[in-house]
Order: structure tokens, then sequence, then C-alpha cells
């Protein structure tokens, strides 16, 4: 799992327009790319996919811009994480990408599970965090044990 520089710069670009207009206001790419310094073209095509998944509203005219199309209390990292990079973690044993795959594997694996599992994990912690709350610097640390909680949890991976 590893996201490229178009989600860290398309969650700056949201931060920024919560922080600078609240959302409400349009604000227009050529403020982001003054306030993010990034490229113009980049930025546009992070703001196209942003809007295509909902997340902003485009506005045009001489008052044009972008907007958040609902409240950042609203927007969850994982909606972004999905817009701008597509799944947050990809487990390749799901149906749709079995086709182009040969595993000798597939029938009885072990390690699918893992996978799964750590992509549920992600997709649950990331639904938990909105935009208003990167705005607001409120991401509070997670204990690792927290995972593995409960009567009928397995042996923790790192104890041996």
């Amino acid at each position: 799992m590893r996201f490229t520089t178009k989600t860290e710069y398309g969650l700056f670009c949201l931060i920024f327009m919560a922080q600078t207009k609240n959302g409400v206001d349009p604000i227009t790419v050529k403020d982001i790319v003054k306030g993010e310094n990034y490229s113009q073209a980049y930025t546009e095509k992070i703001l196209q996919s942003l809007r295509m998944a909902n997340i902003l509203k485009s506005h045009h005219g001489q008052q044009g811009g972008y907007v958040l199309a609902r409240p950042a209390a609203e927007i969850t990292l994982r909606e972004i994480i999905e817009a701008l990079e597509g799944q947050t973690f990809d487990v390749f044993c799901q149906p749709e990408f079995r086709k182009d795959i040969v595993c000798n594997h597939f029938p009885s694996c072990g390690v699918m599970p893992v996978w799964k599992n750590t992509k549920n994990l992600l997709d649950h912690y990331y639904d938990h965090i909105t935009l208003d709350m990167m705005v607001k610097n409120q991401i509070k640390p997670v204990e690792p044990a927290s995972v593995f909680q409960g009567p009928d949890r397995a042996r923790r991976p790192y104890e041996r």
C-alpha cells in the first residue's frame, strides 16, 4: 500500500479549501496553486477527480471555483483516497482480479484472509477520519493492541 502525491496533494488541497473559505465560498485553482505551491495542471487533475467523486462541486463564471460538496465533517478519508487512488488496499485475491492471476494457493490460501483483514481494518479506520478532523488536527494515535482484543483473539503476530 503506497499513496501517490495525488492523494497527498489532494488532502492538502481539501484542507486548504476548508481552512481558507470554510469550504463554502468558491476557491480558484490559482488560489490553491499559490497557497500550496503545486503545478496548476496537476492540481486541476486532482480537483477534477474529487469533483467526479462528489467531494467537490465546481462553479463556473467570474466568481467560480471549487467548493466542498458537503460539510468537511461528512467527508471521510476513505472517500478521498478512493477518489484519488482507487482501493485503499488492493487484495488481488478478490474475484475481480482473479481472472488475470494464476495462483496455485487460491483454493486453500492462508494468506488471503490476512490481506482481506488488512483492507477491512484500513477501511474501517479511514471511514472514521473526516476532513474536518484533519483540518482541526484531531487525529489521535491508535493502539495496535486494540485490534487484537476480544475473547476469541488469536495470538498477536509479534508474540512468539
